[in-house]
């Protein structure tokens, strides 16, 4: 990993701000870089300090405690990942984590399509019976600021502000990631540089941690993202660069562990719609359709690792390829990707 900058800013984007000005900054913020710094979010420091603490605690357990609840062990990919369980661009990532997704049913079947695996009850340690409730809240807080990022975005755009709030009633396929990365790691791959697949996500990192770098659209240079205080850090995922045509950019990052001395404790919340939905294209919005800087979408293109239509499946292909040994141990395959969901178009990954 070479050509590293120095840069630590990003936009800062106050959601308490007046409408139009907010706009404006959310508008420029995602087409210019992908990420920023949001503030005037309201959530509540002591929630914040929480999941912080309940996210040392549980990397604090025994390991067995932890290996109880290994992803493998569940058809639904939710639970606990030792450090070098995961993959991004096929190489190990040095880090372990929870996936917590909502608590409901499992609704899986052989004759049903198979990102419906996705749905289904989580994996919690039994030394933590307080963490699903801690878990719960920050899902529920998180939430509602990031419906209404999404609707502050639409009407920046030009479009109705409830556009998107069809593609998230009634069970949004929300995830939870809480992850550790260690200090003096055997690979600085953290997270290799990837895109997030989805529509949203919000980053909360512990003060003074380090690592996480960007890499900014028309760039080859990597961006250093130290934590701002009482700031989450957002970034637009791709199914959202696709619907504006790549107005709105999702951008590469990476968490970078070559001068990581102290373990890094950070929770990502990805705000995605239900799995079966499908998030409105907005081809009706002049602005984009005027806008030079705009990425065609022709542009976003990968024939190897293509969008599909229901979001679902987008999420299926994602953890095929982060959790090859969840898929081996429950028989999953890509085999019905293609012939069970319509293309909408491919991007780099």
């Amino acid at each position: 990993m070479t050509n590293v900058g120095s840069v630590t800013a990003l936009p800062v984007v106050d959601l308490g701000a007046e409408p139009e000005v907010l706009r404006d900054a959310l508008r420029a913020a995602a087409h210019d870089v992908g990420f920023f710094y949001l503030t005037g979010h309201g959530v509540p420091q002591a929630l914040i300090g929480a999941v912080l603490d309940a996210a040392r605690r549980l990397f604090a357990l025994p390991q067995a405690d932890k290996d109880a609840i290994a992803m493998v062990r569940s058809p639904h990919f939710r639970g606990y990942t030792r450090l070098g369980g995961e993959l991004t661009g096929g190489e190990v990532d040095w880090r372990e984590q929870i996936d917590i997704g909502p608590e409901r049913p499992p609704i899986g079947s052989p004759d049903r399509p198979d990102y419906l695996w996705l749905q289904g009850p989580n994996q919690w340690p039994s030394a933590m019976p307080e963490l699903p409730g801690i878990v719960a809240k920050w899902d529920e807080v998180l939430s509602e600021v990031s419906r209404t990022l999404l609707r502050h975005w639409a009407a920046s755009l030009g479009g109705p502000a409830e556009i998107f709030d069809a593609a998230f009633a009634d069970a949004p396929a929300t995830l939870i990631k809480i992850i550790r990365y260690p200090p003096h790691a055997a690979s600085p791959q953290g997270v290799g540089p990837h895109k997030d697949s989805g529509v949203l996500t919000l980053l909360l990192a512990e003060p003074d941690s380090r690592g996480l770098q960007v890499r900014p659209p028309g760039s080859q240079r990597w961006v250093d993202v130290p934590p701002l205080a009482g700031a989450f850090v957002v970034n637009s995922g791709e199914l959202l660069e696709f619907a504006t045509g790549g107005y709105l950019r999702a951008t590469e990052h990476r968490v970078d562990l070559g001068r990581a001395s102290a373990e890094r404790i950070s929770v990502a919340y990805f705000f995605n719609p239900r799995l079966d939905a499908r998030v409105p294209v907005l081809d009706s919005v002049a602005e984009l359709a005027a806008e030079p800087a705009a990425v065609p979408r022709s542009a976003l293109s990968d024939p190897s690792n293509p969008i599909y239509s229901d979001y679902g499946r987008n999420a299926w292909k994602s953890r095929l390829r982060a959790h090859p040994d969840v898929a081996a141990a429950h028989g999953y395959t890509p085999g019905r990707l293609e012939t069970e969901n319509p293309v909408l178009g491919s991007r780099s990954e």
